[in-house]
């Protein structure tokens, strides 16, 4: 689905899964590819969209939990693209894909075993796809290595699970946060957002529309966490 000119947007295909964004620019980018028994119906949903895997040159995830980041090698096999991580990715990579798979031992137990993978290359703060640049913005709570992909310029913010319509990701996994959680939502409510890309649920739109999204976490989710 296309949301803006060089902007698609690809809504998760069920559990466990994420939902995907598609940067097609100069640089052409993927984020967070999902889980791969889902990758067959995401390359089809692009080809709708004009976009062929090897059209893609960046593989990067807003965090490495497995439901964003399982299809990374094999979105790389049929494409070509580089895997690139961020610092914080790289920093709590065992965290997430070594110690907490062990945590779910039994759902692994189910036939499916956790796809290792090794990036090409680190991201820096920013991302320049041409006629866009995001800021790689650190966002933990949900999970130390989540990061927000925000262009200032389109007034879009990918947002992983930090922030969800209504609701926001979950603080009990391994390094998880609620005082981050709360900590970093404050620091992305001040930012200019028409666009509030999250990794699961519906996205929001709109600018009046994404700050009530803020104000209602805040006000009912909150204190939950």
């Amino acid at each position: 689905m296309k949301l803006t000119e060089h902007l698609f947007f690809y809504p998760e295909r069920g559990m466990p899964g994420c939902n995907t964004y598609v940067i097609k620019d100069k640089t052409k980018v993927i984020i967070d590819p999902g889980f791969e028994m889902h990758l067959e119906g995401l390359v089809k949903d692009m080809a709708k969209d004009g976009i062929d895997p090897r059209d893609i040159d960046i593989v990067t995830n807003t965090h490495l939990h497995l439901d964003h980041c399982w299809a990374n090698q094999a979105f790389k096999n049929i494409s070509g693209a580089k895997i690139m991580i961020h610092d914080l990715h790289k920093k709590y990579f065992r965290l997430n894909l070594v110690e907490m798979p062990k945590l779910f031992a039994s759902f692994f137990d189910f036939g499916m075993k956790p796809i290792e993978f090794k990036e090409d290359s680190l991201l820096s703060d920013k991302l320049n796809t041409g006629e866009m640049e995001f800021e790689l913005l650190a966002a933990p709570g949900h999970s130390p290595d989540s990061i927000c992909f925000y262009c200032r310029d389109k007034k879009i913010l990918i947002c992983g699970d930090v922030v969800f319509d209504q609701s926001t990701g979950r603080v009990d996994f391994p390094g998880g946060s609620a005082a981050e959680l709360k900590a970093s939502i404050g620091r992305l409510s001040q930012l200019d957002i028409e666009y509030l890309l999250p990794g699961h649920l519906n996205i929001v739109k709109g600018k009046e529309a994404v700050k009530r999204n803020f104000n209602f976490v805040r006000e009912y989710v909150f204190p939950w966490l």
